[in-house]
Formats: C-alpha cells, sequence, structure tokens
C-alpha cells in the first residue's frame, strides 16, 4: 500500500482527473492510521455516539473492519447524537456528536477533499482553512478594501443547516466521477440524527458538528467566490479616478499666486509679500482637506469581496445605487444557484464613513482630515481612505455579562446614571486559587488575542479593570475576607501572584495578565502547502508506531493485536492503580494494551 503522504501529494495533479477512483483509498489502512493521529487528542472522542462507542478500544482490528464494510458497502453511518449548545445571541445551537468509528471515515474523507480542493479555492476564502483565519481576512480587508465608499453586509441565513444536498452533490460530480465515493458522501448527507430517542431525518444541511462539514461548505460556497470573481471583472472600470475638479480648480490658483511671488519677489513691498505667502499658506492648508480625485466619477468602480464561512463583507468604490444592485444580483445568485437565503436583518448596506460588522469587528474608512509632519519637515495626509479596525463596545461588555463579572446599577439621584461594579464569581468560588487565576487570563489573553488588530484595542484596559476588579472580589468571596487582605497576601512587587509546588519540589509561579494591550498586526502563518501541515511528522513515540508495534505496553506480549486505551484527563486518574501511576508518569493518555490486558483493566483486575 502506498504511503498516504505520497497519495495526498499525487492528489493535486490527479483532482483534475474526473476518472480517478477515489474508493480505493478507503482501503488503505495508512489513511485510517493518519486519521486517527491526528484526531485522538480531542476530548469529545470520549463522548459517545448513539453506536455507545468512544474512542476507547481502537486498533487495527477496528480499522480492518471498517475497511471490510467499505469494500463490501455494507457500512452506514449512525445517526448523529443532537445536542445543543448556547450561541452568542442567546440562542441555541444545534450540534451533532457522531460515533468515533464515523468520525474516522470523515477525516479519511476530509483529507481527500482537501488535497482535491484545497489548490483550487478562491483567495476570498478565509474560514476553515490551511494557514487562514478570521485575522488573515481582516487584514485582506486593511489591504485591499482601501477607498471603499460603500460597504455589503453579506449573511446568509442559516447556511449549514440549509445546504441543498442535490446541489452539493452537483458541485462535487463537477471535479469527482467516482459514484462510490459520492456514494459515502450521500450516506454522511442523509445519516439523521437521534433526538430524545426519537430518529429524524436530514433533508438539507450540512452534519453540523461533523469533521467533513467545514470542508463541504466551502465546497458549496466557493461557487459564490467565483461568482463574485467574474462579477468583479465585468464591473470594475478605469485605471484611475479623474482629478477632483474643485481640488484643480483651487491648486490652478495657489500655483499662480506662488508663480506671481516668484515673478515679482524682488518688487513686492513686505507687507505684499506676506499678505501673498499668507494666502498661499491658506490655499495649501485648505487642499490637503480636499480629496483630489473625483470622488463621484463614474468611469471609475471597484468591487471588493472576502468571506469567512457564511459571513462576507463587499466593498463597492461606486454609488449607493450600485451597492443596492449588487446586493440584488448577489441575493439572486445564492437564491437561485444555491438554493439559500440572505439574511434580510442581517444583511446592510453601509457607508464606508460608517461603521460596517464583519466578524466581530467594526469596520470603517477613514476620513483622512488629519495631517501629520513627516521626517522631510512637510505635511500628508494621515490615514485617507485607509480601513480602521475598531472592538464593538457592546462585545466586550457582553463578555463581561457573559462571565459574570459585571453588574450595572442606576443612580437615580443622579438621573439614572450607569454605574458599573464588578462581582465575584460564585461558580468559581469552589476552585483552587491557580485555577482562579488561569480562568480570568485565559478569557482576558483571549478575548485580546482576537482583538489585538484593532486601531483602539487599547479599549480592552476597561474590560480589564472589570476583570481585575471581579478576580480579586472571587478572591475574597472564597476566604470571606477583604479585597485589601487578598492584595497584601498575592501582592509580590507591583503584580498579583499565586504560588504552587511543582513536581520537582520547587515553587511555580503564575501572574495576573499585566502585558498590556498594545495594537498588534502580526498574523501567523505557516507553509501553505497543504500536504506539508496534513502529514505529521512521527517520531518513535507516535500512536501510530505505538500501534504497529504490536507489543503491549502492559505485560509486553509481543506480536499480538493491540487496542488503545484512552482517558479523558490525566488528572481524572486516582494514582492507585500501577497502571494509572504509569499513565500519569509517562504523561500520556493513551496505553497500547493487548486485548486481554484491555479487557481486564475495563474490569478492574489489572494491576
Amino acid at each position: 500500500m502506498r504511503s498516504p503522504e505520497n497519495v495526498l501529494e499525487s492528489l493535486k495533479s490527479k483532482a483534475c482527473n474526473k476518472s480517478y477512483k477515489y474508493e480505493r483509498l478507503l482501503y488503505n489502512p495508512q489513511f485510517y492510521l493518519l486519521a486517527y493521529q491526528r484526531i485522538q487528542a480531542k476530548p469529545g472522542n470520549m463522548t459517545a455516539g448513539t453506536d455507545g462507542k468512544t474512542i476507547d478500544g481502537m486498533g487495527m482490528a477496528r480499522i480492518n473492519a471498517l475497511i471490510e464494510k467499505m469494500r463490501d458497502f455494507s457500512y452506514q453511518p449512525n445517526p448523529a447524537r443532537r445536542t445543543y449548545i448556547p450561541k452568542s445571541n442567546g440562542k441555541m445551537r444545534p450540534l451533532g456528536i457522531p460515533s468515533f468509528d464515523d468520525k474516522l471515515i470523515q477525516e479519511v474523507v476530509r483529507l481527500i477533499l482537501e488535497s482535491i480542493y484545497e489548490p483550487t479555492f478562491s483567495d476570498y476564502s478565509h474560514g476553515f482553512r490551511i494557514n487562514r483565519s478570521c485575522h488573515t481576512a481582516l487584514k485582506y480587508v486593511q489591504k485591499y478594501f482601501t477607498g471603499t465608499k460603500w460597504f455589503v453586509e453579506g449573511d446568509i441565513k442559516g447556511c449549514f443547516d440549509n445546504v441543498d444536498h442535490h446541489v452539493l452533490i452537483a458541485i462535487l460530480r463537477k471535479r469527482i466521477a467516482d459514484e462510490h465515493f459520492i456514494g459515502l458522501l450521500w450516506k454522511f448527507l442523509k445519516a439523521g440524527h437521534m433526538e430524545d430517542w426519537n430518529y429524524h431525518n436530514t433533508y438539507s444541511g450540512t452534519p453540523q458538528g461533523s469533521i467533513i462539514s467545514p470542508i463541504l461548505a466551502n465546497i458549496y460556497m466557493n461557487e459564490l467566490d467565483s461568482y463574485m470573481a467574474e462579477y468583479a471583472e465585468k464591473f470594475n472600470c478605469g485605471n484611475r479616478r479623474k482629478i477632483n475638479p474643485a481640488f484643480k480648480k483651487k491648486l490652478d490658483v495657489c500655483r499662480g499666486k506662488e508663480e506671481r511671488l516668484k515673478r515679482n519677489l524682488s518688487k513686492m513691498s513686505e507687507e505684499e509679500k506676506e499678505g501673498l505667502i499668507a494666502e498661499i499658506r491658506e490655499l495649501r492648508r485648505s487642499l490637503k482637506s480636499m480629496p483630489y480625485s473625483d470622488q463621484m466619477d463614474d468611469s471609475y468602480k471597484r468591487i471588493c469581496y472576502i468571506r469567512y464561512a457564511d459571513d462576507f463583507l463587499i466593498g463597492v468604490i461606486g454609488s449607493k445605487g450600485d451597492a443596492e444592485q449588487i446586493k440584488q444580483d448577489v441575493g439572486c445568485f445564492i437564491r437561485e444557484k444555491l438554493h439559500l437565503e440572505m439574511s434580510g436583518e442581517k444583511t446592510l448596506i453601509t457607508h464606508g464613513h460608517d461603521s460596517a460588522k464583519f466578524l466581530g469587528y467594526e469596520v470603517t474608512i477613514a476620513k483622512g482630515e488629519y495631517n501629520k509632519k513627516t521626517k522631510t519637515g512637510t505635511t500628508r495626509r494621515v490615514n485617507n481612505g485607509k480601513v480602521l479596525l475598531y472592538v464593538p463596545h457592546d462585545k466586550w461588555v457582553k463578555r463581561l455579562f457573559s462571565y459574570n463579572a459585571l453588574k450595572i446599577k442606576y443612580d437615580k439621584q443622579n438621573g439614572n446614571k450607569e454605574v458599573w461594579e464588578p462581582v465575584r464569581r460564585t461558580r468559581l468560588l469552589h476552585l483552587d486559587d491557580l485555577e482562579i487565576l488561569n480562568q480570568y487570563n485565559a478569557e482576558i489573553r483571549g478575548l485580546y488575542n482576537y482583538y489585538r488588530l484593532a486601531n483602539n484595542v487599547s479599549v480592552l484596559n476597561n474590560f480589564y479593570y472589570v476583570m481585575r476588579y471581579s478576580m480579586l472580589k472571587t478572591f475574597a468571596g472564597k476566604y470571606r475576607t477583604r479585597i485589601s487582605r487578598i492584595i497584601r497576601k498575592y501582592r509580590q512587587g507591583k503584580d498579583f501572584v499565586v504560588e504552587y509546588p511543582k513536581k520537582n519540589g520547587k515553587v511555580g509561579k503564575v501572574l495576573f495578565y499585566n502585558d498590556g494591550f498594545r495594537r498588534n498586526t502580526k498574523v501567523e502563518s505557516g507553509n501553505p502547502d497543504i500536504v506539508a501541515r496534513a502529514i505529521e511528522n512521527y517520531g518513535r513515540n507516535s500512536l501510530i508506531k505505538r500501534l504497529q508495534a504490536n507489543q503491549c505496553e502492559w505485560c509486553g506480549a509481543e506480536n499480538v493485536p493491540l487496542e488503545i486505551h484512552h482517558v479523558r484527563k490525566l488528572k481524572d486518574l486516582s494514582g492507585r492503580k500501577q497502571w494509572e501511576i504509569a499513565m500519569i508518569g509517562r504523561k500520556r493518555k493513551t496505553m497500547a494494551l493487548c486485548v486481554y490486558c484491555h479487557d481486564k483493566l475495563h474490569a478492574g483486575k489489572l494491576d
């Protein structure tokens, strides 16, 4: 069998060959081992699907059984177990929990689909892709949306839930002619879900929570990306804007006065010179507040487009009528070709100097009325037409409320003025000091790391102030004392420090976040080669090597079938049994056991 590394590399060239038999890749055990290595560390794998199985007990026998089902076409995905998670708007998002066997096959399918489609995806697409993220999408907006006059904020209503299966399969058949492989994708789409022990058919949508859902959604939405690329080619016109007539007229007047001053300098009195110089200076000053180009020039138009999952933003250099027509045309394409609907309440047309919403940021165009002196002593307009990103006020305030760290009171004596009061978080009181501090630090860093591109990221100092006093009140509540005593107890210099014992007998220290909120526009990027990211470097202790060694890591039996025992967290182990001590000592959440030892472990007799 060829290694999956070589196969995925060759798929780049085979992707254009519709007759390529992708089905046979599903019979290669190495693909399943690669998929297993990639997904085994996720904690959700210890949650049972509707078949009652988890990742625990995975081995070559289980993989070979799945391959045999693929060969005789008897494989049928289990219905996903439906659960709900809260959304930021207070509503609940449905989530499907597949069985682990289905997850394993889906990861194999995802690797194949990613190798086929990733090289051909549009640069406009930044969601669920290698080396792309919300930050790369926002950096794209900053770079290419300069001078935008109108924003079209696009949002597709229930995109993932309403993907038309027939349209999706038709799109896949443009690149894949292997009907057995297409048939497997049909099975996943039609697997259904279980809710309250009742089976529900699936008639539309990609399986929420499944491994293949993001890549299928991108394949589907790539049609919109292609449409927007064609639309931009037809819409864009002109090489550069005409000069603003008012600017040109005033510039001609200014140059005429400068020429007059230069020509008659020796003939003019000091009073005349000063008067003319003042006029020129005033003209130059007013020119810097006027646009150089004609903002109403119909012969120059541009469209910029960016998409992250089902959210997209269109920048229009043109009239409001152009923006309205684009919104209508895009909505028509999405409705007629993709069988989806634009969200009426979220799809908006916004002026460039107002704030459009995209990926949790406010996006606006700078007016450029601010002049700055350069190193040479001249002045120039700063940020004229550039894209500015802002942290929305409501985002960090809502985050404080979601953490239960803030309470707002109204002072009736001062006209119902808002009074912000940081409060202790009751649900954290039972945690130890280190866990409380780590919780606050993670929440502060998480918000800052996401909004660090914003021009006004420093507003998060207000968020930090509330979080700091909420943290102090939480510690005070835990020890039933005053904040002042908590500060004296934990303060070291200017820092709030929690000490904890290390395993080597030394004392470790964790500081409350004190790194500030400076703007950081650096976006991490690695090797864009998909295969390099898809293939991991397996050392001698990798899970695959341990599984293929055919040696039990407990009794030492050789040349025996193995099963991998998984635990959710090492701290869940009591450390009373020898096998638990061994896992804790190796800092591994897995142990390769022969079937006999694995059965004894689950029977409580392995020690």
